[in-house]
């Protein structure tokens, strides 16, 4: 009665807490049905076939053997995804978290390892926390998983990826995410679902992926909360 539930996405009032009110529901695109077997964006149509691919994973190889996603980034999964990042918006990690293993659940395998897309330490400060840590942390507990946050580092800074072809995406990255020898062990021959908060081109995933598949996992799948589509 005194903190009514209240939409996460604005301010909207709702029935049921960590909920959203209908017009914010109507601007969140969920992912169903039908994903791309590498990245989770919807396919067209009503039957796509298993292990079908999208437009842009039939373009570019994927290092990872397959991905999904909770939302597509726009509207509200826009807002929400910016919210996780920029706006401390620590509330929304256990819906984002939810959503995400309800749509990887199929991705899991046994002695499965879940990790995530680390930040540099520069920004981690500047954030006071890292989104998409905090997002596999929660993602594992819900799939049951064991969870490493560090099996990878960023061991020199990179420049904000916005508005940079996938070609230069790529040289940007290229020797920022490798992995961490401390942990190498702990991955080895195991199975790893790699969690980041929203994927555009792919570029940062693949980096992680190269990275574990040559330090030793058995193979990578990858679960993100958003992935940005062009008609998003």
């Amino acid at each position: 009665m005194i903190y009514p539930p209240t939409c996460l996405a604005c301010d909207a009032r709702v029935e049921t807490e960590q909920g959203l009110c209908g017009a914010c529901w109507r601007e969140t695109r969920f992912v169903n049905a039908h994903p791309c077997d590498a990245c989770g964006a919807p396919l067209a149509g009503d039957h796509a076939e298993p292990g079908e691919l999208c437009d842009d994973c039939l373009r570019v190889a994927r290092p990872w053997v397959a991905g999904r996603t909770a939302l597509i980034y726009g509207g509200t999964g826009r807002r929400i995804v910016l919210g996780l990042k920029h706006g401390d918006r620590l509330d929304l990690m256990g819906p984002a978290a939810r959503w995400m293993a309800r749509a990887g659940g199929d991705l899991v395998q046994p002695d499965m390892l879940v990790t995530a897309i680390p930040l540099h330490w520069r920004r981690r400060v500047k954030r006071r926390y890292n989104q998409s840590v905090e997002l596999g942390r929660r993602v594992a507990r819900l799939l049951d998983l064991d969870f490493c946050p560090d099996v990878l580092i960023r061991p020199r800074a990179t420049p904000v990826l916005d508005g940079k072809s996938p070609a230069d995406r790529l040289r940007t990255l290229d020797g920022a995410l490798v992995l961490n020898p401390a942990r190498q062990g702990l991955i080895a021959g195991r199975p790893v679902l790699l969690v980041d908060d929203v994927m555009t081109s792919g570029a940062t995933l693949s980096v992680a992926s190269r990275a574990l598949t040559q330090g030793g996992a058995a193979n990578v799948r990858v679960l993100t909360l958003a992935r940005a589509v062009k008609e998003a």
